[in-house]
């Protein structure tokens, strides 16, 4: 007789509030929730310190911390490292920055000695790594909660300019009743949402839509007005 094993539901979803937690980083302790205060947050994972594929990822971040700035977008980074090997690590980010457009080291980086906080965010994954994060990235809102979720295997950098246009759509539609179709970035028609009545749409749309379908109104980018 064959015996099925329950699959376990994740523990975290989009939606759900980040869990707060207390840490040590590189530039002090910090309390979680406080410390992202009342703008967006993206918490991501590497696995290790002094680690190839992890130095190119964090140096490009740190190139691009000026974009995330722009979105009122606080970095944090995190592994099972100590404080003291984050900070050894340091300079190597700075070392490969000008092979993968990169830059020094410009945030924070959770020493996660314990992985109390890893597991608060199932970063750990036997399966692809032992007893070390997966590349995991969270963007959180101001109101605490999970926006994105996305994860990585360890043998793939991630493309920190699609977490940028992730980030885009999740502030753009959190502002206004539109969603926003395959590929798009800023600037690109985005989609009115199938809940909104035409009759009601027209108050928000005056200038039109153009009508692909019934439940497909593209509509130019509210935020470029």
């Amino acid at each position: 007789m064959f015996k099925f094993l329950k699959r376990k539901s994740p523990a975290l979803r989009i939606g759900d509030i980040a869990p707060d937690f207390k840490a040590e980083t590189t530039s002090g302790t910090i309390k979680f929730h406080d410390w992202i205060g009342s703008g967006y947050a993206m918490l991501f994972s590497h696995p290790k310190d002094f680690t190839p594929v992890c130095s190119t990822e964090l140096s490009r971040t740190a190139a691009l911390k000026s974009e995330f700035d722009k979105r009122n977008t606080k970095v944090i980074g995190l592994s099972v490292d100590s404080v003291g090997d984050h900070a050894l690590w340091e300079s190597d980010i700075g070392d490969v920055a000008e092979h993968f457009k990169g830059a020094a080291l410009n945030f924070p980086l959770i020493a996660d000695n314990d992985k109390k906080v890893a597991e608060l965010y199932e970063m750990i994954h036997p399966g692809e790594l032992d007893n070390l994060t997966i590349r995991s990235v969270f963007i959180i809102g101001p109101d605490k909660k999970i926006k994105l979720i996305m994860t990585y295997p360890a043998s793939t950098g991630r493309n920190f300019l699609e977490i940028l246009r992730a980030l885009d759509s999740i502030q753009l539609t959190a502002k206004h009743k539109v969603a926003t179709p395959v590929d798009w970035k800023q600037g690109d028609d985005c989609i009115i949402i199938p809940g909104l009545s035409d009759d009601d749409a027209k108050g928000l749309f005056p200038d039109g839509w153009n009508t692909v379908k019934s439940y497909l109104r593209l509509v130019p980018d509210p935020s470029k007005k």
